[in-house]
């Protein structure tokens, strides 16, 4: 269960899979992590619209538009990401351009929320 950006690859990594995926074949209804999966990447995906506001430049809204949301894996695996080909430039930057970063902010708060929810569900 991670989360992944194609094009800036960004993802959640859990140690000690083998004794998650222990526990949670001991939980009848796998519909309670799906669930957790789908709702966190919802979230992200709002936090990553709310911080893709860029003040620098020419601003169409394309790229804050291009964010979806994509279930994979059965429900196990959320992947949010901008469908622009230049978003890397806008979180990065360029040798002329700052950085706006809007993918790492958002990322960074929502792992701690999934790792929250996830360990709630194996307890």
């Amino acid at each position: 269960m991670y989360f992944i950006w194609s094009v800036i690859a960004l993802e959640i990594r859990f140690n000690g899979l083998e004794a998650l995926g222990k526990k949670l074949s001991h939980i009848k209804n796998m519909d309670a992590a799906k669930q957790i999966v789908r709702l966190n990447g919802a979230e992200l995906n709002q936090k990553m619209v709310r911080n893709a506001h860029f003040v620098k430049g020419y601003s169409t809204g394309q790229t804050r538009r291009s964010i979806s949301l994509e279930i994979q894996d059965g429900g196990m695996t959320a992947s949010v990401k901008p469908n622009t080909h230049y978003s890397p430039y806008l979180e990065y930057g360029t040798r002329k351009m700052a950085a706006q970063p809007f993918v790492k902010p958002a990322f960074n708060a929502q792992k701690e929320i999934f790792k929250d929810d996830m360990s709630k569900l194996v307890k």
